[in-house]
C-alpha cells in the first residue's frame, strides 16, 4: 500500500488534452459507453504502458503475477466492451 502513496506517475499534457477531446466528442455524440471506454483505456495505458518502468522496472521478469493478472483482466474488459459495441446498437 505504501507504493501507491509514494508513487508519482507522469502524464504528458498532450495525453490529457487528447483524452479531454475524445471524451467530449463521444459525449456530445451521445456515446456515453464509448466515452467510458476511452477513459478506461487511457487509465490502463498511463498505469501500465506509459509508466512501465515505475511499475515493473526495466525488465519484464520483475512483473509479478498479480500485476500481469490485473492487466490481463483489464485487457479482457476492453475486448468484451468492444464486442458488446459491435453486437448491440442503442
Amino acid at each position: 500500500m505504501e507504493f501507491f502513496m509514494l508513487a508519482e506517475l507522469t502524464v504528458p499534457l498532450f495525453h490529457i488534452a487528447l483524452l479531454l477531446v475524445l471524451s467530449t466528442l463521444a459525449l456530445l455524440l451521445g456515446r456515453v459507453k464509448l466515452a467510458l471506454l476511452v477513459n478506461y483505456l487511457f487509465a490502463l495505458y498511463w498505469g501500465y504502458i506509459f509508466n512501465r518502468e515505475l511499475v515493473v522496472g526495466s525488465d519484464l521478469e520483475k512483473l509479478d503475477h498479480f500485476t500481469a493478472l490485473y492487466f490481463g483482466f483489464g485487457a479482457l474488459i476492453v475486448v468484451l466492451a468492444l464486442a458488446g459495441f459491435l453486437t448491440h446498437r442503442d
